[in-house]
């Protein structure tokens, strides 16, 4: 099988390098940046370079959403036909109304996937061969996705050592990440912005660290991320306002069994989703 991977960053060059790694398959790679390529080829992630969409069986769209639509777009008469176009953004409905009828239009089956794995960096320089080894493939068909093309995906999420393949729609995808990946970023950034982080050299630890690490972004893509997805994100940025508001409640009027209520919910709620994870 033949795979061409469009955008060789983080993400892109991860999934490059897990193919290579784990399969046979001919591996092409597409990027803005001739230095990425070379990077690429000298480190076995892509066999050869292409300078546009065509030989695919499977082609790999690695671009911030808005760049996806338009790269799709713009280009949706030089995908192989018959083929499967995959993006890796994070997130799904807004990209998947605007580009599955485009590509279906020339017989090209696009449907969004998301690779549930990341760093703090970006670029193919910080790209691994064992990045999602432990990740899910989160794989959202719509109606009119074939339900072959839903196996032929999720048997490639793990041929490449993906440890789960999830199948939901956009549109539920898009609800969930404005939880689990979306509002924590925005929880990190706005924490690491208060006036006593220049005084925490020397007092910050394991805590201070895993809540600050997520805010070290790319806010390009980032803000495009927020407001592909404001609905959701907005949700959620209410609820723990209101959880927050709580806590505060309970501190400032020194209601010290509302607050061990809190603190012992909290934790029942953290057990139990790590009981869910095993």
């Amino acid at each position: 099988m033949k795979i061409t991977t469009v955008g060789l960053g983080l993400i892109g060059g991860s999934l490059c390098k897990h193919i290579k790694k784990h399969t046979d398959y001919t591996v092409g790679g597409i990027d803005i940046n001739p230095e990425t390529i070379k990077m690429a080829l000298s480190q076995n992630a892509i066999d050869y370079e292409e300078k546009e969409p065509g030989s695919g069986d499977i082609t790999i769209i690695g671009l911030f959403p808005d760049k996806c639509i338009e790269y799709c777009t713009e280009n949706a008469a030089k995908f192989k036909k018959d083929s499967i176009v995959i993006d890796v953004c994070g997130v799904k409905k807004a990209v998947v109304d605007a580009v599955e009828p485009v590509l279906a239009a020339h017989d090209v089956t696009f449907v969004g996937v998301h690779p549930m794995a990341g760093r703090e960096f970006s670029g193919f320089e910080y790209s691994l061969d064992n990045m999602f080894d432990n990740a899910s493939f989160i794989i959202t068909p719509t109606k009119n996705t074939p339900r072959e093309v839903v196996n032929l995906l999720e048997d490639f999420a793990y041929a490449i050592n993906f440890k789960k393949a999830v199948i939901t729609t956009p549109e539920e995808h898009d609800r969930i990440i404005a939880y689990t990946s979306q509002l924590a970023h925005i929880v990190s950034s706005s924490y690491i912005k208060s006036p006593t982080e220049e005084l925490q050299l020397g007092f910050s630890a394991g805590s201070f660290q895993d809540l600050t690490r997520v805010a070290k972004l790319n806010e390009d893509m980032w803000t495009t991320l927020f407001l592909m997805n404001k609905d959701s994100l907005c949700f959620e940025i209410d609820q723990i306002i209101e959880r927050l508001g709580e806590y505060r409640r309970a501190i400032d009027s020194g209601d010290a069994p509302y607050l061990h209520d809190l603190l012992k919910a909290g934790r029942i709620r953290k057990e139990d989703s790590l009981k869910k994870n095993l």
